[in-house]
């Protein structure tokens, strides 16, 4: 079981099992979301549960996809494509160790021009 929370501790959630490995993701959508590229793990909707969830707030930023924010310390914390059985929760919102690593860099072509790829992880250019 991992547990995770925004940083002010007002969202929380668990996810059931291991995770599997992280997809970082350079597109102009998830940089603008975070404040720099976007390393998240995929998770079944039925391994997910929030444990509190009232100041969780939904950006939906296309058609199919919303991003989910806590409103009180704007940590952002959830990709939820709307007609998917699965939910994106960012690396960086989860308590103590993952036990996974990034394991793809997706829409590196339109990652941005202070920082360089080097980790020797695939990458693809969308």
């Amino acid at each position: 079981m991992h547990k995770g929370s925004c940083l002010c501790g007002a969202v929380r959630f668990v996810v059931e099992g291991d995770l599997p490995p992280a997809i970082a993701c350079h597109c102009t959508k998830c940089r603008k979301h975070t404040g720099h590229h976007e390393a998240g793990v995929d998770v079944p909707r039925s391994a997910f549960s929030l444990t509190t969830a009232d100041p969780l707030t939904w950006y939906r930023s296309s058609e199919k996809v919303r991003r989910g924010f806590c409103a009180v310390c704007g940590s952002s914390l959830f990709f939820d494509p709307l007609e998917g059985d699965w939910i994106g929760i960012n690396m960086g919102a989860f308590d103590g160790p993952t036990n996974t690593r990034i394991g793809l860099h997706i829409f590196v072509a339109d990652k941005g021009d202070y920082y360089d790829i080097a980790d020797g992880v695939p990458q693809n250019q969308q």
